[in-house]
């Protein structure tokens, strides 16, 4: 049989071949997108992506076969060419419904590509029956089965490199896409020429098809639509990808952030629920945990009525012989100390019970199911014996001991009591000559019910305007004139008088309310300053500062904010703290000292010569004043070494730059003595006593109480 001669347009046969390279290219790209975890985006993106890729590929046959002409007008029909390109469409949604799978199977390459390839070849072979040839093609059965074969192997190599592609990024990825997908397009070409290479056209033969679809203008169009389509697919991939890439950096940054988010969090619950030294609880939570056990124990009575009630056992345990330790070998032995009573302690509790510091040397353990009193005796006997045990620091060995207080609940007390039984019943024991434990009694409940009771009551004493500040004045050395007051704390009870300090002070320490207390000593101090200088009376008031104060992160930001609110100068307030605060955490100390003195607050180390400060701390310490302890004053008039101190305190002072401060002054010999040794200021019962505010500004303006030695204070200054 004799078959028309046949030809192609070259142009048309590069644009087919580059049409089918750019859309492989689209359809690598794509393969990404299917595979998101958001299944209505991945579902978007597949059937979108099925329409541009079988476009593509469809077009690229199509473009193809416009380049293909014989000596007839060639035309190809509507429904089987919309035929061809449904069948595309199916096959791309195929390849990337396969391309979205988790891993990739020889299996599932098999099937694939078998799939694949079959639908390539209906959509090939659907668009050359779209040519109404009388009479019809001839076909050459090798080349058809030569192109099937290409289908098949190529769209099993567009499977793998679906998968291989996912292992890289960046401009590696970029680079082997294209290298990728130029071998795609070669492959795809391949198969369409060669099953064009096996289509025979009979001599004579009529396209009765030819006022249908051709020309090389519909070439040209379609073409450029194509390439418009994937152009516009490839652009939008791109910013969903940069869009994706930012929606993850985002993420990223905001779980990083909500992780440290967290672990600020973590760490304000610890410190604000734990011991910083030793890392156990602290009474806050001691108190939440024992309020815990207590209605367990009782839901647990009223569930099952038993006539057993889980005992509770609560131990007050203080260590006998402490303060020596930390006057013979300084606070960080007395540290080490803590540290290891604390160790010790906890490796006596169970892991059902709690161990916490609530004092300096003092702890509380909460024993759950403590048994009977008799265990929790024999308990309080170990602890004794544990802690009675040397204890190794800086190369020697330091020996104390401990008294216990035991209160068993429910046999002793109400469980509003449990905390001031068991002290109660520990200083019992400490009177007894220590080192040993006590059982509470009910005979004690007087001095816990006394504590218990002063305790809630100092409570509610801001609120009840119980407490008021006393000022003891601050005498110049050289002027004689006033430089300045000491606020002092002063408690007023309805049924008790005046509370003593050194009594309820150490409660507020121990019940967690010396933060509250000085919080309002700090206002209070800037209020009555303003209302001085409204009085026309500029007064600098020092305070004192306990170490629990330190130790809060706001102290710095509360004493700007009342100095703002009271339109006090900073210059004007002064802040005391004693030379035992200061060293024991000199790290917290250095801190508030220098946040303290960028607001222009001065600063003052109280109690200087009690403690071990180390010259070097001192140094680096932005205190302006140091005061000399009035133990070393009592002394001065009997004592050399009493007075050699005191001289080497005010010399070492001046050569720092720092003025000192003598307090505890009682007589006039101990007031000449500290003047000639060049001390600063003068503060003590010889000048005045702690005052009200309102007495203070009459003994200012020369109505001094009778007991004042006779100064001129009507010239206030010194500032």
């Amino acid at each position: 049989m004799t078959f028309l001669p046949t030809s192609y347009n070259l142009l048309g046969v590069m644009a087919s071949v580059v049409i089918a390279s750019f859309a492989s290219y689209v359809t690598l790209d794509l393969a990404r997108r299917v595979r998101r975890p958001e299944r209505t985006a991945a579902a978007l993106w597949w059937a979108g992506g099925s329409i541009v890729m079988g476009t593509g590929i469809w077009a690229m046959h199509f473009v193809g076969m416009l380049a293909f002409s014989v000596p007839i007008v060639l035309g190809y029909g509507y429904g089987l060419t919309l035929a061809s390109w449904l069948a595309a469409v199916a096959t791309s949604g195929i390849a990337l419904g396969i391309a979205s799978l988790g891993a990739l199977t020889w299996g599932r390459v098999v099937a694939g590509a078998s799939v694949m390839g079959l639908g390539i070849c209906a959509m090939h072979y659907t668009g050359m029956a779209a040519l109404d040839m009388a009479p019809g093609i001839v076909w050459n059965m090798g080349w058809v089965v030569a192109s099937a074969v290409i289908a098949v192997v190529a769209s099993g190599v567009a499977l793998g490199l679906f998968f291989w592609l996912r292992a890289f990024n960046g401009v590696r990825r970029m680079l082997y896409q294209l290298l990728a997908a130029g071998a795609m397009g070669l492959a795809i070409s391949g198969m369409h020429y060669t099953g064009m290479a096996g289509a025979g056209f009979p001599e004579g033969a009529v396209c009765l098809s030819a006022d249908a679809l051709g020309g090389p203008a519909l070439a040209v169009a379609v073409a450029a639509a194509c390439l418009l389509m994937l152009s516009l697919t490839l652009v939008i991939a791109t910013l969903d990808s940069r869009m994706q890439a930012r929606t993850g950096t985002l993420n990223s940054s905001l779980q990083q952030a909500n992780a440290q988010l967290q672990s600020a969090n973590d760490e304000l619950h610890r410190r604000a629920f734990s011991d910083p030294l030793t890392g156990l609880p602290n009474r806050l939570l001691f108190e939440d945990r024992l309020a815990h056990a207590l209605s367990r124990s009782e839901r647990t009575a009223d569930r099952i009525s038993s006539r057993r009630t889980e005992k509770i056992g609560v131990l007050f345990v203080d260590l006998d012989g402490f303060k020596p330790v930390n006057d013979s070998f300084g606070h960080a032995a007395g540290d080490q100390v803590l540290k290891e009573a604390a160790a010790r302690l906890q490796g006596m509790a169970r892991e059902s019970d709690t161990v916490a510091r609530v004092g300096g040397d003092e702890f509380l353990m909460l024993v759950e199911d403590a048994g009977n009193v008799a265990d929790c005796m024999t308990l309080a006997n170990r602890i004794v014996e544990a802690l009675g045990r040397p204890f190794d620091i800086a190369e020697r060995q330091v020996q104390i001991a401990c008294s216990i207080g035991i209160v068993v609940w429910p046999d002793q007390g109400q469980r509003e009591k449990l905390v001031a039984n068991a002290d109660a019943a520990m200083y019992a024991a400490k009177r007894n000559g220590g080192n040993s434990y006590a059982l509470f009694e009910s005979h004690m409940d007087h001095r816990a019910g006394e504590q218990l009771g002063l305790q809630s009551d100092l409570r509610m004493a801001i609120e009840r305007g119980q407490l008021a500040l006393h000022y003891q004045p601050k005498i110049d050395g050289l002027r004689g004139q006033i430089h300045g007051v000491e606020a002092l704390l002063r408690w007023q009870h309805p049924e008790h008088g005046m509370v003593p300090p050194d009594v309820f002070i150490p409660m507020a320490e121990r019940f967690g309310l010396i933060n509250k207390l000085g919080a309002w000593v700090i206002d209070e101090a800037c209020r009555q300053m303003q209302a001085w200088a409204d009085a026309g009376v500029r007064m600098r008031v020092s305070i004192n500062l306990s170490v629990h104060q330190l130790r809060e992160p706001d102290l710095v930001s509360r004493i700007e904010q009342a100095l703002r609110r009271n339109f006090v100068p900073p210059a004007h307030l002064l802040c005391e703290i004693t030379e035992s605060v200061a060293m024991e955490d000199i790290k917290a100390t250095q801190r508030a000292f220098e946040d303290l003195a960028r607001i222009g607050v001065f600063l003052s180390i109280d109690d200087f010569g009690t403690g071990y400060s180390s010259l070097s701390y001192l140094r680096q310490l932005p205190a302006r004043q140091l005061k000399i302890d009035r133990s070393f004053v009592q002394d001065l008039e009997s004592s050399n070494d009493a007075r050699a101190v005191v001289d080497a305190v005010v010399r070492l002072s001046h050569a720092l730059g720092l003025r000192v401060v003598a307090e505890g002054v009682e007589t006039a010999g101990q007031s000449d003595i500290l003047l000639e040794m060049g001390c600063d200021e003068l503060q003590g019962y010889f000048f005045a006593r702690p005052m009200p505010a309102e007495m203070l500004l009459a003994w200012t303006e020369g109505r001094k109480p009778s007991n004042a030695v006779d100064f001129s204070p009507s010239v206030v200054g010194g500032l």
